[in-house]
């Protein structure tokens, strides 16, 4: 018999298999995946994952990015099973102020989809208004379809794409739209349109063209920085170029930037603007220590209060 029973005190019947059988069950039974196989599938995941880590805040977006990662994954896998893949629309929109990381991301899409195979170069090519809208009738079109013939095999990044649309009809924006969204048709699998902007203006500008928001699957919305995110942010920065900040001048930024932050709410400039303030303490500072007859180390790489002097209207 393969088998034994036995009678439990509360009246249940626990049935045991024969310790050959269970044997042969522990043989037979599939292999897991080990972490290690796991972690070398998804080492193109973690590469795109360290480089992310690497800027400050972010979480929605580092999410959106592993979001897009699983869908092209699984849908290779899905191909290799032979079953049918989903269609993969992969242009996107980014809506946020200047310097919340949009430009930066957008390189590292490139990346991402030039290891799976998405793009065969995954490179970038920025453009605004200017290169895309010309000075009469046929020119905008040509110029559009150039800008997208160099973005070939990577990513067109459009950044302030509402201006396209503030002309009104007669505007050669308007022709420049037109051109894009047959390219994204025509040439859906050759390279991939993102449009950037503020983001009250990147949705009026989808109002003006009904078939835009439909072309536009993907959505990164990247938020301002906080005043603690932008002072790691200088922090990061000071730390490259090798320069440190006294406590009063690190109460005096953090004092600064909450000000900046509450007179421009909707225009701050983000990273850029931490970047620009600290540049232009680096320069005082040089100004500073320009007379001084002897400099040691701790001079040369600290950063004072009076050296960051703003405006009233910064």
């Amino acid at each position: 018999m393969d088998e034994s029973i036995r009678m439990k005190n509360n009246g249940q019947i626990s049935i045991m298999m024969n310790v050959n059988k269970r044997e042969k069950t522990k043989r037979n039974a599939p292999k897991k995946i080990s972490s290690n196989s796991l972690s070398h599938e998804h080492a193109i995941l973690h590469e795109i994952e360290a480089e992310m880590n690497e800027l400050v805040g972010m979480s929605e977006i580092k999410n959106m990015m592993k979001e897009v990662y699983a869908w092209i994954y699984i849908n290779h896998k899905r191909n290799a099973a032979g079953l049918k893949p989903g269609k993969q629309v992969l242009h996107m929109m980014f809506k946020g102020n200047p310097g919340t990381g949009k430009t930066t991301v957008a390189r590292l899409i490139g990346k991402l989809f030039q290891k799976m195979d998405v793009l065969p170069k995954g490179h970038l090519i920025e453009a605004e208004r200017a290169d895309l809208v010309g000075e009469y009738i046929g020119h905008t079109a040509q110029k559009t379809r150039d800008l997208i013939k160099k973005a070939s095999g990577g990513i067109l990044f459009v950044d302030e794409a509402y201006s396209l649309g503030r002309g009104g009809e007669k505007d050669f924006g308007k022709e420049a739209i037109d051109t894009l969204v047959k390219h994204m048709e025509d040439k859906q699998n050759e390279f991939i349109l993102i449009l950037a902007g503020y983001s009250k203006e990147m949705d009026h500008f989808l109002k003006l063209n009904p078939g835009l928001h439909s072309r536009f699957p993907l959505v990164f919305n990247f938020p301002d920085y906080t005043v603690n995110e932008l002072m790691e942010i200088g922090n990061r920065m000071l730390l490259d170029k090798e320069y440190t900040l006294s406590q009063e001048a690190k109460a005096k930024l953090k004092d600064h930037l909450l000000y900046a932050k509450a007179i421009n709410p909707t225009g701050f400039a983000n990273g850029r603007y931490i970047r620009n303030v600290i540049e232009k303490a680096i320069r005082a500072q040089s100004m500073r220590l320009l007379h001084e007859p002897l400099l040691d180390r701790q001079m040369l790489s600290s950063l004072q209060s009076d050296d960051f002097q703003f405006q009233e209207t910064e």
